[in-house]
């Protein structure tokens, strides 16, 4: 490093640790973790940048960005405290959040129970209005029926408001209205939403809930963002800062305080959109990303070197997984969002019994506080956590460096005397029997972005990632009869660094709908070309050069009678249009790739189009592999490592990253490293690539 190197910082907090990484221009990589603080997430971020910049020497003049991933959105809505909002729509359409569609998650659950609606019915009121589905003014607006309303919400205490009214997505006019009249009419600082701006598309329920959950969000990610930029210049970091999207892309903190919906699974793309960088210079283009930390575990698809994408996605339910065989159990989101599937299975998940008497781990955790049992922070219900220090995986002296000391006799003693006694076992076997049921809940988020998609796990690579994931990354490979693994430099703060490979990404969409191939379907460019100039101006105002704008074309296409779109990319034929062949051919293609058929004589029909506006990243320096390969300050050793009863108890290495090489070495071997730990076990081996990654392979297809 040089005194004038210049610095970008990565940051990624999740429900254990905050994860930070520098990356400089001249090709240093800095990590740090640090506990998260839930009462102030803020407080622990510049806490461990500061830190970080004590530690390299590096002063707050030298940082020149600052992106970041939050959960912040995600449990504001699952723990409900969000802000207390209001909805104006057309007349006749008040429930529309309470009727929803009909999709039951759970079939045979009779105690199932979906969440309340985000704005209660109280605050949800009418306007005598209407417009045609082609845009067209049925009953005009009324301004002293809005401002009546302005008066009523501005009792009610309400601190934002949601507008949705019928047909808006083929005019928006109505709505802007309402919108203007109502920042006139009610106290400064209402934030005021309407869904023509945020999802012009069809689909009254999905429209009206995405746009309630912008208002819902608004007010408490304005001051959450707000806070965080004060905290920053605090110490002394003035550098504009930059928030992950739920679909990948990053946008202005400016923007994502205007549009709190779009960053609602801002935390867990990131790493999957590092992992889709990597992809790209490791030779390794179809993907299956598994991100395992303290709390959850994810899993998503790089397919191609792309990242699959989808819009049909809830927020609330608990957990997602990603499928719309299971959706129906919390609020619809009707923007683009990586398609990721969450399960409650990480380090901190509670080991527990359900009524039958079966063993669960999860989807409960003890969380950063007060955290696993070996934490000795309170910590009281045995973790996943404490049975992989028993099994020998984790090194109760080496976590995060070492500098958090676990104890191993008050985990031994509480797996013992809950767990173990009650299911007569051995403390061992019990503890592997608990690795197996977390490896076996994190299986049925790999299918769903992969079986459930019409993908076979076997022709994909795993890519663990976070604290836990190379940890249980082989268990899960094994049992889905996957041959090779791929573990990251820096994987226990990589969705971090997968911030600082994230491009600045804009989509905006609008519904049309008509039949490729019939008269009038022209309007589709015109749609496609008024898009592409809203976008161009967004990003301008973004202070993206047009020059290094890319903008992509896609469609939500389906067979005439389906109820249900895929979208695909859309190409420019020779005349300059949108290409009516090859879009059918593209639509039929992934239609039998998901659901295994094609047709050549149902017409194809479009819903929606859209227009993605992507700026290149800059070439950024390689990253100095010395300097990150650099041993901890421990000795290579060896300790016993419990690898199931086909294999038993072996005296296993522990090795460094650095000690590996391209030869293979088989295991039984153990990496530790200052941010996660490297299990492998007998039947796999180990090799280190020239970008620093490790490769597992299974043992007879490495021969």
């Amino acid at each position: 490093m040089t005194a004038s190197e210049k610095f970008r910082i990565g940051i990624d907090v999740g429900g254990t640790f905050t994860d930070l990484v520098f990356t400089g221009d001249r090709g240093a990589l800095y990590t740090r973790k640090v506990p998260t603080t839930p009462d102030n997430y803020g407080r622990g971020i510049t806490e461990g940048i500061s830190q970080l910049m004590q530690m390299q020497a590096i002063g707050p003049d030298r940082i020149e960005a600052v992106i970041h991933a939050t959960t912040v959105a995600t449990n504001t809505i699952l723990e409900i405290r969000g802000a207390k909002a209001g909805l104006i729509t057309t007349k006749g359409f008040r429930d529309v959040l309470e009727f929803r569609r009909l999709r039951i998650p759970e079939m045979y659950t009779l105690t199932f129970k979906r969440p309340e609606p985000l704005v209660p019915r109280n605050l949800r009121f009418e306007l005598d209005e209407r417009l045609g589905a082609d845009g067209r003014v049925i009953a005009p607006l009324q301004m002293a029926e809005i401002d009546a309303l302005a008066e009523r919400l501005t009792a009610a205490g309400v601190e934002s408001v949601a507008i949705c009214l019928i047909n808006s997505y083929a005019n928006k006019s109505h709505e802007v209205a309402v919108a203007e009249r109502l920042a006139e009419k009610m106290p400064e600082g209402t934030f005021i939403t309407y869904s023509a701006d945020l999802l012009p598309e069809i689909r009254e329920y999905e429209r009206t809930s995405t746009t309630v959950i912008n208002a819902y969000l608004g007010p408490v990610l304005k001051r959450y963002f707000e806070s965080l930029v004060t905290e920053l210049k605090g110490i002394g970091i003035h550098a504009p800062v930059q928030v992950m999207k739920s679909d990948g892309g990053v946008m202005s903190v400016t923007q994502a305080a205007m549009k709190p919906a779009y960053i609602v699974e801002s935390g867990p793309s990131a790493g999957v959109i590092g992992a889709a960088d990597l992809a790209k210079t490791a030779d390794l283009p179809d993907l299956i990303t598994l991100d395992m930390g303290g709390t959850t575990a994810k899993a998503a698809m790089v397919e191609g070197g792309q990242v699959a994408k989808t819009s049909d996605y809830e927020v609330g339910a608990g957990i997602n997984l990603s499928s719309r065989l299971v959706m129906g159990g919390g609020h619809a989101l009707k923007l683009p969002v990586i398609d990721i599937s969450e399960i409650g299975a990480g380090g901190g998940s509670i080991v527990g019994f359900d009524g039958a008497g079966v063993m669960t781990v999860g989807p409960q955790s003890a969380g950063a506080a007060p955290g696993p049992v070996a934490y000795d922070a309170g910590g009281e219900d045995p973790t996943l956590t404490d049975a992989m220090i028993m099994l020998g995986y984790i090194n109760p002296d080496y976590l995060v460096g070492g500098e958090l000391k676990l104890n191993k006799p008050k985990a031994q003693a509480v797996l013992q005397g809950q767990v173990a006694d009650r299911v007569g076992k051995s403390l061992t076997e019990t503890c592997h029997g608990i690795f197996q049921v977390a490896a076996g809940t994190m299986v049925r988020a790999v299918k769903a972005v992969s079986t459930y998609r019409g993908r076979d796990p076997r022709d994909f690579t795993l890519f663990a990632m976070g604290g836990n994931g190379p940890v249980l990354a082989t268990e899960i490979a094994t049992t889905l009869e996957m041959t090779r693994v791929v573990v990251p430099l820096n994987p226990g703060v990589f969705s971090a660094y997968g911030l600082l490979r994230t491009p600045i990404q804009h989509e905006l969409a609008q519904s049309f709908i008509g039949i490729l191939g019939d008269a009038g379907d022209d309007g589709m460019d015109r749609i496609f070309a008024d898009l592409e100039k809203r976008l161009r101006d967004l990003m301008a105002e973004e202070g993206c050069n047009p020059d290094t704008v890319r903008i992509a074309r896609f469609a939500d296409l389906r067979y005439y009678g389906q109820a249900h779109e895929l979208t695909v990319p859309v190409a420019l034929g020779a005349d300059g249009t949108s290409d009516r062949a090859q879009m059918r051919e593209a639509f039929s293609a992934e239609h039998e790739a998901t659901y295994g058929h094609r047709t050549d004589e149902a017409p194809v029909q479009s819903v929606n189009l859209r227009v993605v506006g992507t700026v290149a990243m800059e070439a950024e320096a390689d990253i100095d592999l010395k300097s990150a390969l650099t041993p901890p300050e421990v000795a290579s050793r060896s300790r016993e490592v419990y690898f199931g009863a086909a294999h038993g108890t072996c005296q296993t290495p522990i090795l460094r990253r650095s000690d590996l090489g391209a030869a293979p070495r088989s295991g039984p071997m153990i990496v530790e490293e200052y941010d996660t730990t490297c299990v492998v076990p007998p039947e796999w081996t180990a090799t280190l690539d020239i970008h620093g990654n490790i490769i597992l392979t299974a043992q007879e297809d490495a021969e």
